[in-house]
């Protein structure tokens, strides 16, 4: 068998926001590499967000993280986009205008305000969790200092203020919403698909060798790039209609089960 690349999402898919990952996707992943194939990280998340050592400890080839804007191979950066800091303030200037709440990610560091996200917000308490003392403020010392791929926003306001700020930004980001209350904001040109690709190129890894496992809103160009696209159980409709195959849930060994029906493992 020809040595193939798998690209893996991580929530929804690896884990859940708890952090609990099924001992199937661990020997699926060890049976995967041990077969010859490479595995990555395709992750929405900046890479200063994927740091959990249980989760790494799986065992990756390469991190494509930040929607394709950050690669990483065998521990090395080989690709960077990083905003520009005076484009990244007019953008936090207009969605703040609007009652968009942003969070910027950069490779080092995420950058929140509390005063935004308070210690009742689910999200914002996750970010405290998981990146700690990388989880710095936007304001004060660090502001106009960033250092940042991409940006996530909470968007739950009214529906014509959301629709007349993503206009005005369309041009410089593509935007993935992932609800009404949720959107990515990620540098035009730059997507998963995108990152995926570059990888293949640089570890040479012919696209029709390629499998993309996900279930979210951000991994849908991702899984029609890919030669197989496989949507967890679990994924979003659309997901899922964007899939060649649909797997179990993440938590009903749905890795291992697509990775044997592909006779991966």
């Amino acid at each position: 068998m020809e040595k193939s690349a798998v690209f893996f999402d991580i929530d929804g898919t690896l884990w859940n926001y708890d952090k609990y990952i099924p001992d199937s996707t661990r020997v699926a992943i060890k049976k995967l590499r041990e077969n010859g194939h490479l595995a990555f990280i395709c992750s929405g998340r900046a890479r200063a967000f994927i740091q959990d050592k249980d989760l790494l400890s799986l065992g990756f080839d390469g991190i494509v993280c930040s929607c394709g804007c950050h690669i990483e191979i065998d521990g090395k950066i080989i690709y960077e986009k990083i905003l520009d800091k005076g484009f990244a303030q007019e953008t936090i200037e207009l969605v703040r205008k609007y009652g968009i709440r942003p969070i910027l990610e950069g490779p080092k560091k995420i950058y929140m305000d509390d005063s935004e996200f308070g210690f009742d917000d689910g999200f914002g308490n996750i970010l405290r969790r998981d990146v700690g003392e990388d989880l710095v403020p936007i304001g004060g010392d660090y502001y106009g200092d960033w250092v940042i791929n991409k940006m996530s926003c909470a968007t739950d306001i009214e529906a014509d203020k959301r629709v007349e700020c993503f206009e005005k930004l369309s041009e410089h980001y593509s935007i993935i919403e992932h609800n009404s209350g949720v959107c990515e904001l990620v540098p035009a040109g730059h997507s998963k698909a995108t990152g995926m690709l570059k990888a293949c190129e640089l570890v040479g890894i012919d696209p029709k060798n390629t499998y993309a496992v996900g279930d979210s809103e951000n991994d849908l160009e991702m899984l029609q790039t890919a030669a197989v696209g496989i949507a967890m159980g679990n994924g979003t409709d659309r997901a899922k209609a964007a899939a060649d195959y649909v797997t179990t849930a993440f938590d009903k060994d749905g890795i291992y089960n697509a990775l044997k029906h592909f006779n991966l493992i």
